[in-house]
């Protein structure tokens, strides 16, 4: 078995660093599903109350985050072995993976831009029947979800203006702040739309990387495959 030439260890070097880039890149998604689903001004949203459902299309997104995340850090660290260990089943093990991942992030990017407007619907839409239910039903609960909600979104009431109901689940102000409030609905689509933005420019650098990623794996392999051919 001849060794690997010059540019060929460069390929392998470049394929290490780069499946090092697409751990990274794993822990940025994971990171991004777990901020998420733990930030203050989303948490309230996956803590479903009676009467009310929590946004099914919202928490779906952030758990495929959150899923693809972890995938993407076993999948970086198993083509690091590959490159470093010159195993041609590894890194075709890892080609395929990847090939699997990128489909899904695009399908999934495509998703989430088209039904961009529905997550924020469905987000309203829970936040409207919590606080329809909370004026029908003054509950506990359903004040914890709203005080969480609006002080997380620095929100109050559908309207935000000073007479809507339930005045004890706002964000405290003092003077003229009081009069100053933005409501609820523009909260969510503010926030949701800045952050769905975010995702997306996370999407398209992963992606971008998946492809260099995909070209070096198939590079090296075919390289170590022909040096175990030479005798």
């Amino acid at each position: 078995m001849a060794a690997l030439s010059g540019g060929e260890m460069c390929v392998k070097y470049l394929m290490f660093a780069f499946n090092l880039i697409f751990w990274l890149a794993g822990t940025g998604v994971l990171a991004i599903g777990l901020w998420l689903r733990f930030d203050s001004k989303t948490k309230g949203l996956f803590e479903g109350t009676e009467g009310t459902e929590s946004p099914y299309v919202f928490f779906t997104g952030v758990y495929i985050l959150i899923v693809a995340g972890s995938l993407m850090m076993v999948v970086g660290f198993l083509g690091c072995c590959g490159a470093i260990q010159e195993s041609p089943c590894m890194l075709g093990l890892f080609f395929f993976f990847l090939i699997i991942i990128f489909a899904i992030e695009v399908a999934a990017g495509f998703w989430g831009f088209s039904n961009q407007s529905k997550v924020v619907e469905d987000i309203t839409q829970f936040y409207m029947q919590t606080y329809k239910n909370y004026k029908e039903n003054p509950q506990d609960t359903l004040k914890k979800t709203l005080l969480l909600i609006q002080t997380g979104l620095d929100c109050c009431g559908p309207t935000g203006s000073v007479i809507d109901f339930a005045q004890d689940t706002c964000p405290p102000r003092v003077g003229l702040d009081s009069l100053i409030t933005k409501s609820c609905p523009d909260a969510i689509d503010e926030v949701f739309d800045s952050k769905l933005h975010i995702i997306g420019g996370v999407g398209i650098a992963i992606g971008v990387i998946m492809v260099f990623g995909m070209i070096f794996s198939m590079l090296l392999c075919c390289a170590i495959r022909k040096s175990r051919e030479i005798v």
